[in-house]
Formats: C-alpha cells, structure tokens, sequence
C-alpha cells in the first residue's frame, strides 16, 4: 500500500511538472529581445565590426537581440523622419552615426537611450553639455576632432618644414567641422602658416577643389574627418 501510494504521489508530481513545461516554454519564447535602432547616414560596412563586437559579448542578433536599421542614402534631411520612425516602434535604444542623426534622433526622444559613434565633437555640436556630464539621454564616444586636427596641422608642419601654404578640406554641413576650422586656423597662425580652407560636402566636389588647391600652389592637404567625402 505505501509503495503504491508513493507511485501516486510521484505521477502526481511528474503530471503537474509536465503540465508546467509547455507554460515554461511559452514565456520564454515570449520573452521580449531587446532591440536596437541604427540612425546612419550611410550603410557603412564598419558595421559590421560593431555586430561582430556584440557578438563577442553574447549578443546575438536574432537569438538575444535585434536590429531595426535606418539608412538615410546620404541624404540627410530624412534623418529626422527616420528617427521619429525608430521611436515609434519603440526600440530600447538608438544607435547613431554623424551628428546630423544624433541631433535628430535627440529631437525625436527625451526617454530613450541614445548613443552617438565617433562624433566629433558633441559638445561643439550641442549633443552633450560636457564630456565629463553630457545630461540628458545622450552618451556615446568622440575622437576629439578639433584636438586631432590641430596635431595634424603640427605634425604636417613638422614632416615638411617647408610646407608654405595648407589647404584644409571640411564639410560645413558637419555641426564639428566649424570648430575644428577655427582650431586649424588658430594653430596655423600660430606655425606662420598660411590656409586655405575649402568646403566639400561630397565626393563629387572633389575634383574642383583640387584645381583650386593647384591654382593657390598649396603644397599641403588637410583633410578634416568626414565620411561624406571619404574615399571607402
């Protein structure tokens, strides 16, 4: 009798367990992937890198995680539609490229999280209030753009002592470039160096650029980081 009622017992026990499964499964198949919402102006390829970098960290897409991708084409006036479109499918956080998708992303959302790559300078472009406390739902990473164009004007001068006159190629449609130009013309007043700045906002000014330069007899380039004129 007490082995039979042990068998019981245990059917019992294995029938409520198996009747939990099915239930146990259905809220992990339920349960939410965090999504991420990509603002760029371009498709890069250099996202690729970042995939594989979430990847290393056991973020998987489609597994753990998930993308919703919004290419702007280069053109940039339908970055702001773009972001108000990620907010409306309320992704869990926007990542941006370029401070034209930064700012509009910003414009679109006070709540969720945002995080520029590789801007210029976020405080010169009124993304963040300082480096140390950007506020708000804004962070990311800046290469220090007005800094590391000023020792590229040093380093220039300094690989050709007799550089006399340096053409200096920026993108007024980038919110950093202004103040990367004025700390270019400040370190260049500083070496004695006569500039030239010239403005491209695309791979296709280029060519007349360049005939400029040869006209002015600039026998230095600088150009300011961009990817709108880039050569990938």
């Amino acid at each position: 009798m007490a082995s039979y009622i042990r068998r019981r017992k245990f059917l019992a026990t294995l029938g409520g367990a198996a009747a939990a499964w099915p239930l146990v499964a259905s809220a992990q198949q339920g349960k939410k992937i965090p999504r991420i919402g990509v603002l760029w102006p371009n498709p890069p390829a250099m996202f690729d890198f970042m995939r594989q970098g979430l990847k290393d960290f056991g973020y998987v897409e489609g597994q753990n995680i998930a993308f919703e991708f919004r290419w702007a084409e280069g053109k940039l006036d339908q970055l702001p539609e773009m972001a108000v479109e990620l907010v409306r499918l309320q992704v869990d956080v926007i990542v941006t490229l370029a401070p034209q998708a930064t700012l509009a992303a910003k414009q679109a959302t006070q709540s969720i999280p945002i995080v520029f790559v590789v801007m210029g300078d976020p405080v010169a472009s009124g993304v963040v209030l300082s480096l140390a406390r950007p506020g708000a739902n804004v962070t990311g990473t800046t290469r220090m753009i007005s800094e590391m164009s000023v020792k590229h004007v040093e380093l220039l001068k300094e690989a050709v002592p007799s550089l006399s006159k340096l053409a200096v190629l920026w993108n007024p449609t980038n919110s950093s470039h202004a103040p990367a130009l004025r700390a270019v013309e400040a370190a260049a007043r500083s070496l004695s160096l006569p500039i030239q700045p010239l403005q491209v906002r695309a791979v296709a000014e280029l060519d007349g650029n360049f005939d400029s330069i040869i006209r002015e007899k600039a026998d230095g380039v600088l150009f300011i980081a961009d990817r709108s004129f880039s050569f990938s």
